[in-house]
């Protein structure tokens, strides 16, 4: 017969308990769509697993749950847009902010700490063995993002006081970002046949996407306003650059377990770095050449 539990040592185990059951479910959802046998074998033990807790903590609180139906569809949808495996890991990251919980649960409940720690110990296994193609391709993403975010801010800051005309300052840019496009596409496709891989073609498709996508989005805010408003559109590119190096930095910081500041201020302060630069060299031409558009 277990002892009686305090109300606050109750709650916590109710809590964990509706973690562990709605997690359970969420593993089953997404088995259902991943891509590879293994990683859906992977995932369904892991909410087998997730089940299991579910019941020793049915056990102390003699309760009954339901899942929680808008963290299921929320993690569902993740997985959907931005992958199973980023989805899991945001969901168990999320797990350890409730450390302080479990310390405070181990003083009435001493099973509570070893319970925990083969629970983080399992599930850290099994989710390092999960094999998602687009994780494979973060590097030739990285490369086709950062080549992007420097030429091309570098290139919009130089034009902005040199051109200060939007329409010209985009024009120019989405020649000059296309044309890169490609360029980066086909160096990254005989690099990788260089080096023998047979994933050639979808390494550089990966590297010329990631190009693409940041030249439309940097180029977008001189396309939307006025001919006379260049210094906003700077602006404007100026925070795409810092949200798109912070999106993609969280993103890979916690799919693929690195650190996030530390990548986040290396990207950015060269970005921005190259924009200063760059756009002193424009005032520089435009006042040398005598230049006036």
């Amino acid at each position: 017969m277990k002892k009686q539990l305090s109300e606050k040592a109750l709650s916590i185990i109710k809590k964990m308990q509706q973690n562990e059951l709605t997690e359970s479910v969420i593993y089953e959802e997404i088995a259902k769509f991943a891509k590879g046998d293994e990683n859906k074998q992977t995932l369904i033990r892991l909410a087998k697993e997730e089940k299991a807790h579910y019941e020793i903590w049915r056990g102390y609180s003699q309760t009954e749950m339901k899942p929680e139906a808008l963290k299921v569809l929320k993690f569902k949808f993740i997985a959907r847009v931005l992958g199973f495996t980023f989805a899991v890991k945001l969901m168990e990251n999320g797990e350890e902010a409730a450390q302080e919980e479990y310390a405070l649960l181990a003083k009435e409940v001493e099973e509570s700490f070893l319970i925990r720690q083969q629970e983080e110990e399992h599930e850290h296994a099994l989710l390092e063995m999960l094999d998602e193609e687009i994780l494979q391709y973060v590097g030739s993403m990285v490369l086709g993002l950062n080549d992007a975010l420097v030429e091309l801010t570098g290139s919009l800051a130089g034009f902005t006081f040199a051109m200060q005309n939007t329409r010209l300052i985009a024009l120019s840019g989405l020649i000059i970002g296309i044309s890169a496009t490609f360029s980066m596409a086909s160096s990254e496709f005989l690099a990788a046949r260089s080096e023998g891989r047979s994933d050639a073609l979808k390494s550089c498709m990966y590297t010329g996407v990631a190009y693409l996508i940041t030249v439309v989005l940097l180029v977008m805010p001189y396309l939307v306003l006025g001919n006379e408003q260049y210094l906003l559109a700077l602006a404007c590119m100026l925070a795409i650059v810092i949200f798109i190096i912070a999106g993609f930095t969280y993103y890979t910081s916690v799919a693929q377990d690195q650190p996030f500041k530390s990548r986040f201020l290396e990207m950015a302060i060269i970005s921005v770095t190259v924009a200063v630069l760059s756009f002193g060299v424009g005032v520089l031409a435009k006042q040398f050449l005598g230049v006036d558009l």
